[in-house]
């Protein structure tokens, strides 16, 4: 199978190269660098001015659009913000382009998403069936770059949007700010601890887009997110159990405000998630267990 990843090299494009050239499958990463072929990956430019990638990908089996700027960098300024939007559309827009594009055209197309599109509530429960749609900037972001990719299926492309939960990884993403103060011996709860963090190990995301790719019953939404939710507290306490740290001092949520600025919603709000199309499908996450993800990252 030949897999083309925009966004390869970022968190997750890296682990799914990782498990595509396991599989045996060849991986072609659309990338703003060198176009090269570097540890039997073909490095494609894309996003430039004379840049045609589409020529490289003809007979490609899936496209998967990973790309955007990542909510953990830097502090949620206008600009931020600007460019988070942006860097999803404009490399959405590109991927539509490529795909109108192609003579022979990929069978699927598997664009990032995330669960951010679900409003704030400490009640509700949503599956990939759940019409509401949060108004924030986050909610407006996810709203506009489904409605791009779902521009796919006009050309007759199975799409899929992969709705990400809070996806846990050694040194990157939101994680690493959340097990800081554990490692520091200072841990605690965050906010009121009561907000839901609908969470994912990164291997799992990974396993679940080639799922998703191998699946032809798999469409629209799939949220991304392991079964068992946690509430910010019992997700601490097993940080803490995890670690053999302490848990022991909150962290006020005006602390993280007057810290993080808009970007603290991050980690003081939240929903809770289910995986209901994934499960449907009979996937088998391999990480149900916070302290199990904590360990097999940290140990």
């Amino acid at each position: 199978m030949k897999v083309a990843i925009a966004g390869g090299t970022g968190m997750v494009g890296r682990r799914l190269s990782k498990l595509l050239l396991e599989k045996g499958h060849e991986v072609i990463i659309l990338t703003r660098g060198e176009q090269q072929v570097k540890n039997n990956i073909h490095y494609v430019q894309w996003l430039n001015d004379d840049s045609t990638p589409e020529l490289f990908m003809e007979n490609t089996d899936a496209f998967v659009n990973l790309a955007g700027v990542s909510l953990n960098e830097g502090r949620w300024t206008d600009e931020q913000k600007q460019k988070i939007l942006s860097s999803r559309i404009e490399s959405t827009d590109e991927v539509i382009r490529i795909l109108q594009n192609l003579m022979d055209k990929p069978k699927v197309l598997i664009n990032a998403s995330a669960v951010g599109i679900y409003p704030v509530s400490e009640k509700a429960v949503y599956t990939e069936q759940a019409p509401e749609k949060a108004s924030d900037f986050l909610g407006n972001v996810v709203v506009q770059w489904e409605e791009r990719a779902m521009q796919a299926q006009q050309l007759g492309i199975r799409t899929c949007l992969t709705r990400f939960g809070v996806i846990l990884e050694k040194g990157e993403g939101a994680l690493p700010m959340m097990v800081l103060p554990y490692k520091l011996g200072v841990g605690g709860t965050i906010g009121s601890g009561r907000q839901w963090l609908s969470w994912i190990h990164v291997e799992d995301v990974a396993r679940a887009i080639l799922f998703a790719i191998e699946n032809d019953t798999l469409s629209g939404p799939i949220n991304f997110t392991t079964p068992n939710v946690k509430r910010m507290k019992q997700f601490g306490q097993s940080i803490s159990h995890a670690l053999k740290r302490p848990h022991w001092f909150p962290v006020p949520s005006i602390a993280l405000k007057i810290a993080l600025g808009e970007k603290s919603m991050l980690v003081l709000e939240g929903q809770h998630v289910l995986p209901e199309k994934l499960l449907n499908a009979n996937f088998e996450f391999k990480f149900i267990s916070v302290e199990d993800a904590i360990r097999d990252l940290y140990e």
